[in-house]
């Protein structure tokens, strides 16, 4: 009887790995770096019985928003902004930064306005002073209103803010929408130029601010450490 024998496997030979470009390996990925000024985190629904403050920052290398140049720019760009589903209310023009009290319909609305109004101010302010490039840094920063009193103390932080600034500011800051404020205790004559905000709708920041948040503003009062 004749023997079968097996034939015998062949060795499978190894390959040398191949280069790629991926893996973990040293020096890999994106650099390292500061984490950004404001993290990306989701707003908050809107509820537009709440006035809302809204603080907007600008670049470094921009030179004061203050300068009549830019502050004209800024406050012609907040006299259009204010639309049916968004307005803007009150706010005040600092050096490197914008306080601004705002109302709007819902979140939607409230997001598409303050955008709007980086848009239309940052391409103001570069036409005035024939620049190029981003005026605003990073995202903004809103704080809904609940209460008559918040309300009243962030009416007084923003319409008087430059007094946190400015040592030694009096009576009413000319960058603000303060000249046509009409809840101060010592009434005022208003400039002959239209308003460039919006009148409230809201109960807060219409009356309820005046009637159960304190009364109305004086003009020697300066803002709290927080508005």
């Amino acid at each position: 009887m004749a023997e079968f024998k097996l034939a015998r496997r062949p060795r499978q030979l190894e390959l040398p790995p191949a280069k790629t470009w991926g893996g973990a390996r040293r020096g890999a990925g994106r650099p390292a770096g500061p984490r950004p000024a404001v993290p990306h985190i989701a707003r908050p629904d809107h509820a537009r019985r709440h006035p809302v403050h809204v603080t907007i920052r600008a670049q470094r290398a921009l030179p004061s928003l203050r300068a009549a140049q830019p502050f004209a720019a800024i406050r012609a760009a907040i006299a259009v902004a204010s639309n049916d589903r968004f307005r803007v209310v009150h706010f005040s023009v600092q050096g490197d930064h914008l306080h601004a009290i705002v109302e709007a319909d819902d979140k939607k609305s409230l997001s598409l306005g303050i955008a709007a109004l980086k848009v239309r101010a940052a391409r103001a302010v570069n036409r005035t002073l024939g620049r190029h490039g981003p005026v605003w840094s990073g995202k903004y920063h809103a704080r809904a209103l609940r209460t008559p009193r918040e309300t009243r103390n962030a009416l007084l932080y923003v319409i008087q803010n430059w007094k946190k600034h400015i040592r030694g500011a009096r009576g009413i800051d000319g960058r603000s929408s303060g000249p046509w404020f009409d809840g101060w205790t010592k009434s005022s004559v208003a400039p002959p130029m239209p308003s460039p905000v919006a009148p409230a709708r809201t109960w807060l920041a219409s009356k309820g601010w005046r009637e159960r948040g304190g009364g109305p503003l004086g003009h020697h009062e300066t803002p709290a450490a927080a508005g």
